[in-house]
């Protein structure tokens, strides 16, 4: 099991913003160590499912104004159960062993800071999704 997380470990890019301290909190410093740089790796993956998500749901994505846009975003990702619960598997996929445990202990809070790592991500790639439609 060593071999798998230092392996997954490796995997990961280093994101240099993401300091911890030791006034971090716990759920602070799993994101900052953990949960970002998975979010970074798996980027153009997020894109693709959420962009999978629009084109399944017929488009309307496309018909939104730009702030309606950005609530739809949040919308999806919030309280969608399926698009939440693949979003998850994106994350908890690349967890190491000792990474899980922590999760499972706090997986409410954690899930929030998937949740909310990704909308992030997706209202800051929204060009993307434009590019796909028009192509």
């Amino acid at each position: 099991m060593e071999n798998r997380s230092q392996q997954l470990s490796e995997l990961r890019p280093v994101i240099s913003g993401a300091q911890v301290t030791s006034l971090t909190s716990e759920e602070e410093s799993f994101q900052n160590k953990t949960l970002r740089p998975i979010a970074k790796l798996q980027n153009d993956l997020l894109l693709e499912i959420f962009k999978n998500y629009i084109k399944k749901h017929k488009n309307v994505y496309y018909t939104l104004s730009l702030q309606k846009q950005l609530d739809y975003i949040e919308h999806a990702v919030k309280n969608d159960t399926k698009l939440r619960n693949i979003i998850k598997g994106v994350f908890i996929g690349l967890f190491t062993y000792d990474e899980y445990l922590i999760y499972a202990e706090n997986n409410r809070a954690l899930n929030k800071r998937i949740t909310n790592l990704t909308i992030e991500r997706l209202k800051n790639s929204m060009q993307y999704f434009e590019e796909a439609f028009a192509s």
